[in-house]
This record gives C-alpha cells, structure tokens and sequence, in this order.
C-alpha cells in the first residue's frame, strides 16, 4: 500500500490524507455504532493525529461513552458524513471512519468490540480478536 491515501465525504467538501497505516482496524457492533452505519458494525482506523491531514469545514458533535469518557465526533456539515471519532483526553489519537477512503484495502479489521451487541446474523471471522465490550 502506498500513502498517503485520499478521503473525502459524500460531497467532497471536506477531504483528507491518510498519510501512514493505521495502528489498528476495529469492529465495533454497539448499538451506538449500529445506528451511525445503518449497518451491523461500524469500521474504525486507530491512527495518530499528525498523521491525518484534512480539509474543509467539520461540524462537532459529542456524547458521553459508556466508559464515561467523552465521545466527540467531526463530520461534514453539508452531507453529515462521519470523518472521525475522538476523546479530548487523548488529543494525540483520532479514530478515523475510513470507510470513505478512496482505497479501502486497508479496511482488515483485527479487533472486533462489543460484541455482546453484535447482529446474531453476522459471524467474526476466526482468528480475529472478539471482546464483548470495550477492552
């Protein structure tokens, strides 16, 4: 895979580059995460910071985890598409919503959370670490 790798949301006003690969690709099938997809799971990018770099207006939205941390988000005011995820606490780490990568072969996720959760439908793949909610 060569970076950086281009994104953008559905109507192109807001874009990024990718510009190393993740730490990590996560599945999370909270309920949370169901209703932000419209699908079984959403696919998380575990990356620094520094290594995105993005362009354009994001609007900020935030809610408080289970965890009680703080989970903010940033999207695209016109289309509403989710760019990332992110914790004030932990200013130096994103939680990229890749999906909307130009080139998605990156998306392998390694870890799948809060399965408890999960469509019954959906089986994880073998091999690939499952928790049953957020380690």
């Amino acid at each position: 895979m060569n970076y950086p790798i281009k994104g953008s949301c559905q109507c192109g006003n807001v874009t990024y580059e990718l510009l190393q690969p993740p730490k990590m690709v996560v599945a999370c099938h909270c309920k949370e995460c169901q209703k932000l997809s419209t699908s079984a799971f959403s696919i998380t990018a575990v990356v620094d910071t520094d290594s995105v770099k993005f362009n354009g207006e994001m609007s900020e939205w935030s809610r408080v985890a289970d965890s009680g941390n703080i989970n903010g988000a940033k999207f695209c005011p016109t289309c509403g598409n989710r760019m990332y995820h992110f914790d004030p606490n932990q200013p130096n780490m994103i939680k990229l919503k890749p999906a909307n990568l130009n080139d998605t072969s990156i998306l392998k996720p390694t870890v799948h959370v809060w399965v408890s959760e999960k469509q019954d439908w959906y089986d994880i793949p073998e091999g690939v670490q499952a928790f049953d909610k957020q380690p």
